[in-house]
């Protein structure tokens, strides 16, 4: 038969695995409803950030980046009425490295990210091209590429083009 110390380890026993048991079937609730989003690789102050493209003003680029991402940006020509105050800005290369960017080259550099003075999911596209493809360097922050267009490097245009890019990762930070 059981000896009473043997028995004391087999009721602590029991117990043990009890708490256990009962604490592995308790349910965290959770709030809010979860969703996929396809994300863009990008770059932010020489960072690597993912952010994703929700509306854009123009109807051309609206079916562009819903064709690159596979999933619908919404045409909202609103968006081009926001003034420039408003907006941050979005480096796209019209040439230079060959990379995953919506025009086919070196991904997207964003000025202001979360957390910065100037922060705002809306962009204005700036086309960004070099004068001398062949000389491109892949470029990661804003500050890049402004010296590189202050030593005639590259060119920036304003494109007129809104786009809603809010981040979804970035450098200390996740939605």
């Amino acid at each position: 038969m059981f000896k009473s110390k043997q028995i004391k380890v087999i009721i602590f026993s029991i117990f043990v695995i009890s708490v256990f048991l009962a604490a592995c079937s308790t349910q965290t609730q959770v709030t809010g409803t979860f969703a996929q989003v396809p994300a863009g690789r990008a770059y932010a102050e020489g960072k690597e950030i993912f952010f994703t493209h929700t509306e854009a003003s123009d109807s051309g680029i609206a079916e562009k980046l819903s064709n690159m991402m596979k999933s619908p940006v919404l045409y909202v020509p609103a968006l081009a009425n926001v003034p420039e105050s408003a907006l941050a800005n979005v480096y796209v290369f019209e040439n230079g490295l060959t990379g995953k960017g919506p025009l086919g080259f070196q991904p997207d550099v964003f000025n202001n990210p979360p957390g910065t003075d100037g922060y705002s999911p809306l962009r204005q596209i700036i086309l960004t091209k070099w004068a001398d493809s062949v000389k491109a360097v892949e470029l990661k922050s804003a500050a890049e590429i402004l010296q590189a267009e202050k030593d005639g490097k590259l060119t920036t245009t304003k494109s007129g083009v809104v786009v809603n890019m809010p981040f979804l990762v970035w450098d200390g930070g996740k939605r």
